[in-house]
């Protein structure tokens, strides 16, 4: 979501990392730079002048002038502020209310509303271990009562049916004493949109929210909707007491300037960002990652513990036992190794949480490794399970016929080929003490099984 807008602050603070000396004039020129690159991001106005603003008063002050590293001072402050325009340190997503609680969500038709009251059950379910219920109160997108239904049997919460000839308000109320019945922890009511901000839409929101008197309402706000977005924000805060945003499709080629205006128009803060359309496709907001995200920083926090939630964990033991035993890395090894990447989101996801300075040394861009990928899975699901187990068998007719199976060239398979051959020889140098002596300084020391 904010790559260009990292692109162009990197090669801004690149100019001012190691200098010995910061002058009021780099400063200056820093500054318009990162007020051009906001507002290329379609970050609100008043919002970039109140940012550069606070930014520059601080800048060049003593913190700069005094620091033995002053372009390090001032990527600080730019960082600091970044914090402070998303929410600052924040508790993020809390529960507090008697159960039932009553998780209202609001918004424009488009911004996915319905796919993200279920990707905020199966966080609940999954993370908080809630009891959650799901209703649907659009009886006028066609559908739109099914897709949510469907969508709450993928994440096993309960759905409340209702009947599409009552007023929402009535729907509303009515899942409400069900959930108290049902000894529910947790209401998601989902709203009907528009396609823009209208009386009709702020008045039937208004009806549902006194109905249900909920602890959270949920501003659901497209990241790709720009400055629609500052003004449909506007517009349902002053409907609704808000008590957070959610930003949706920030996988997409937005510009990223939702995010950074979205809470200074609402004055609530951002608690969920959306990734994708897969129900586990969200993540709670965090303002200092996501700041040294968007500085070219990196958010390695935030990838450990993907992995930690995501890598299939009895599967990275069953490799580990296989090489401490001397026992051959194989195609099977290597399609299992990649999928993981896969569940992680892929490459791009990965390489989204490192560093600028280490992804550019990157000699592909992350869509073509996610590509590459997919390729190379599609190679080996060509392939014979002996052929995995042994792939000394596969000579050139072999490869032909897998190539062909795989819709690929003969010469994608040799690479392959090549790039398993180079890693088996790497698992075979790590066999035996060395690779003991590695998963003994892992903490936890060796997994079951592999000690003995």
């Amino acid at each position: 979501m904010f790559d260009t807008l990292t692109a162009r602050l990197s090669r801004t603070l690149d100019a001012l990392r190691g200098r010995g000396r910061i002058t009021e004039d780099n400063i200056t020129q820093a500054l318009r730079e990162v007020r051009v690159a906001l507002l290329e991001a379609d970050v609100a106005l008043p919002v970039v002048k109140g940012f550069i603003e606070a930014v520059k008063a601080k800048a060049v002050g003593q913190e700069v002038a005094e620091s033995l590293t002053p372009g390090q001072a001032f990527i600080g402050i730019l960082h600091r502020e970044l914090v402070g325009l998303m929410g600052g340190t924040g508790e993020g997503f809390q529960l507090r209310a008697q159960p039932p609680v009553v998780v209202l969500l609001a918004g424009l038709q488009g911004a996915g509303k319905t796919t993200t009251a279920a990707k905020l059950a199966r966080w609940l379910i999954e993370r908080q271990r809630k009891r959650v219920a799901l209703v649907s109160t659009d009886v006028r997108r066609p559908a739109a009562m099914l897709q949510l239904e469907r969508l709450s049997e993928q994440v096993h919460a309960q759905y409340l049916p209702a009947d599409t000839a009552a007023a929402p308000a009535a729907i509303a109320a009515q899942a409400l004493e069900q959930a108290r019945r049902g000894v529910f922890d947790v209401l998601i009511v989902d709203t009907a949109g528009r396609l823009h901000v209208d009386e009709a839409l702020m008045d039937e929101v208004r009806q549902i929210d006194q109905a249900l008197d909920p602890a959270e309402r949920l501003f659901v706000v497209d990241a790709m909707a720009g400055q629609d977005a500052v003004n449909a924000a506007r517009a349902f805060g002053s409907a609704l007491a808000l008590t957070g945003i959610i930003l949706t499709k920030a996988d997409g080629d937005a510009r990223g300037g939702a995010a950074l205006s979205v809470r200074q128009i609402t004055g609530q803060p951002i608690v969920f960002l959306g990734t994708g359309e897969k129900t586990e496709a969200l993540s709670p907001f965090d303002p200092e990652r996501m700041a040294s995200r968007i500085l070219g920083m990196g958010d390695v926090v935030s990838l450990v513990e993907q992995v930690h939630r995501q890598v299939d964990r009895q599967e990275a033991e069953r490799l580990a036992r296989k090489v401490v035993k001397g026992k051959g890395f194989d195609l099977g090894d290597l399609k299992s190794q990649l999928e993981q990447v896969q569940k992680m989101g892929g490459l791009a996801s990965v390489l989204d949480k490192l560093p600028t300075a280490a992804t550019q040394k990157s000699a592909i861009s992350a869509e073509q490794g996610d590509r590459d990928l997919r390729r190379q899975i599609a190679i080996i699901n060509s392939m014979t399970r002996r052929e995995r187990r042994s792939p000394g068998l596969i000579d050139g007719s072999r490869r032909r016929r897998i190539a062909r199976g795989a819709g690929v060239q003969v010469q994608d398979v040799n690479r392959l080929m090549k790039q398993f051959l180079q890693m088996q020889r790497m698992m075979k140098q790590m066999k035996g003490g060395r690779m003991r002596q590695l998963l003994a300084a892992l903490k936890g020391g060796l997994p079951p099984g592999l000690s003995g």
